[in-house]
């Protein structure tokens, strides 16, 4: 177990790997602000000796940090205690093993998200060179496994879709509620695939398209199911799609499942608030939510349609917030003994 912040005056000394990608965006402008925390090394190699405010706008004026590049012998990086990996898949594989054990560690990629080498070959291309680390890794999802959070040293945070889709499903699985196949169409906003331009996430591409890819292959599936398997008895037929939305930030997840009995959206509404009771970042509302009120906030919100024993899920959150960033501050918090909640106090805007 890794120590506790010891005071309410001790602040975090805080590193980024892959500052410069949406994924670092969205810490650096979490952290920056983090009452715990201090940001004190934020590596982005291509962008190494410029200014953070010079290559995220939407940060001039509020740090003086620079990027750096990487350091070539990790064991240098003894005085942080805690270091943020938003590198692209296959990155962390190599770094991880070679950071002082000292300092705890959310990876946000899928390096070790996957507990099977061979579904990692097969839904990221590339050979597992540290299953053996691997196993030391606890799954990220903050409202489902807390407990196991916070007595680890290293995290590997959720997938967005696969938050979306679990926090949807979750008390559903644990009350044994299932009866056959599920179906979910989740779809997803353009900051999805990264910073890099890309013909799939070109705005004139993009904006008046609407597409389904990765049909039956897309990785969080398996990280789904494992998932779903810790808190229940995980046996459905899972059918999962995803959607590319014009949109910038957000992702939406409908999902269709059929019910053991027939319920009213009260039964489901009063399942789903015992289940999250302790969650602050779960919310419920009436009918269908909204990618809008969920934008730049760690918040996922959950609505619910009925119809007999037919019942829709509707899931909505921020990609880059509740689905990378804000859910691996809201780890961190946990980790190091800080409500979850801190540095995460933000609405969102209206309109």
């Amino acid at each position: 177990m890794g120590s506790k912040l010891k005071t309410e005056n001790s602040k975090l000394r805080v590193g980024i790997f892959g500052g410069s990608g949406y994924g670092g965006a969205e810490l650096l402008r979490i952290l920056l602000f983090h009452p715990h925390a201090e940001v004190t090394l934020v590596t982005a190699n291509e962008h190494a000796g410029k200014s953070v405010g010079e290559v995220h706008r939407n940060l001039h004026g509020l740090t003086d940090l620079v990027f750096a590049k990487a350091p070539d012998d990790l064991a240098t990086l003894g005085d942080l205690d805690c270091i943020f990996l938003a590198l692209p898949h296959g990155q962390a594989l190599e770094i991880v093993p070679r950071l002082p054990q000292r300092a705890k560690v959310i990876d946000l990629s899928g390096d070790f998200r996957l507990q099977s080498a061979d579904e990692f070959l097969q839904h990221y291309g590339r050979e597992h060179t540290a299953m053996k680390l691997q196993r030391e890794f606890v799954y990220g999802l903050t409202e489902t496994n807390r407990e196991a959070i916070a007595q680890a040293r290293l995290i590997a945070n959720p997938g967005c879709f696969a938050t979306a889709t679990f926090l949807g499903l979750a008390p559903l699985v644990s009350n044994k509620i299932l009866s056959g196949r599920v179906v979910v169409d989740a779809k997803t906003g353009s900051s999805g695939s990264g910073a890099k331009a890309a013909s799939n996430t070109h705005h004139p591409q993009r904006m008046t398209s609407f597409y389904a890819y990765k049909p039956f292959t897309h990785q969080h599936v398996p990280e789904i199911e494992q998932a779903l398997r810790t808190i229940g008895d995980w046996t459905n037929e899972l059918v999962f799609m995803t959607h590319s939305l014009p949109v910038a930030r957000g992702i939406f997840a409908s999902i269709y499942v059929e019910t053991k009995s027939e319920m009213t959206t009260e039964d489901v509404h009063k399942i789903f608030a015992d289940f999250y009771r302790d969650s602050f970042f779960v919310r419920l509302v009436k009918g269908s939510p909204d990618i809008n009120w969920v934008k730049a906030t760690n918040f996922c919100d959950i609505g619910f349609a009925t119809r007999g024993r037919q019942l829709v899920v509707f899931s909505a959150l921020d990609n880059l917030v509740k689905g990378a960033a804000g859910q691996a501050v809201q780890n961190m918090n946990v980790m190091c003994g800080i409500d979850e909640k801190t540095g995460l106090m933000f609405a969102g805007t209206n309109p």
